[in-house]
């Protein structure tokens, strides 16, 4: 059968795990987002950091005149348009500017509590696990699962769940409460500050 494949970890954690200002905004992007856990943010920020690496090695590789850049440089730009992390016009440089909080926007638990199916990031959480949610008709139990632009509209519930019964209690609830909300999307109700918390979280986190 031969040897297991030797299996390692995709982050890598903060070099001094005991700041006090670091914990206090891991704790807040824990909350806002409905993160399970701190290894979440981590795995998220080693993503940024891959990506951005990148992104960094085709522009000097460009400056070499290297012939493969430009299709390395294609492919890694349709991708994170694909996902919907920068703009249809958007060039190498500017992956550069990805941060934390671009990413986690783009997260399926995010995704359906801006389309108000769920009443809380927590709930999108539990929906997602307990197999409710389904993409394009394929359930998904992955509440991390980066969702792309052209699936973002065909999220829905399960039609075998419980929960995609219009009059489910659980569904009234959330319903009633996006309407109060008047349908604005995460970053908005986060702020400005949060917003700041999450871009310097990106850049202190050492992955």
């Amino acid at each position: 059968m031969g040897d297991p494949r030797k299996t390692r970890k995709k982050y890598k954690g903060p070099r001094h795990p005991w700041q006090r200002e670091r914990i206090d905004e891991e704790r807040k992007i824990l909350k806002n987002y409905g993160l399970k856990n701190k290894k979440e943010i981590m795995k998220a920020n080693s993503e940024i950091k891959r990506v951005a690496t990148h992104a960094k090695k085709l522009i000097r590789d460009r400056i070499k005149g290297l012939e493969q850049v430009q299709v390395e440089e294609k492919q890694l730009i349709e991708r994170l348009q694909k996902l919907k992390l920068i703009g249809t016009d958007a060039k190498l440089e500017n992956i550069l500017d990805l941060s934390l909080f671009d990413l986690l926007e783009r997260r399926l638990q995010t995704i359906i509590y801006k389309l108000g199916l769920v009443r809380s990031l927590k709930q999108a959480r539990q929906f997602i696990i307990h197999g409710h949610i389904s993409i394009d008709g394929r359930k998904t139990n992955i509440p991390s699962l980066l969702v792309g632009r052209e699936l973002e509209n065909k999220i829905n519930f399960v039609s075998s769940s419980s929960i995609a019964d219009p009059t489910h209690p659980e569904r009234s609830k959330s319903e009633k409460k996006q309407k109060r909300k008047g349908g604005k999307e995460t970053q908005e109700e986060l702020g400005d500050e949060f917003k700041e918390i999450i871009t310097k979280e990106a850049e202190t986190i050492e992955v």
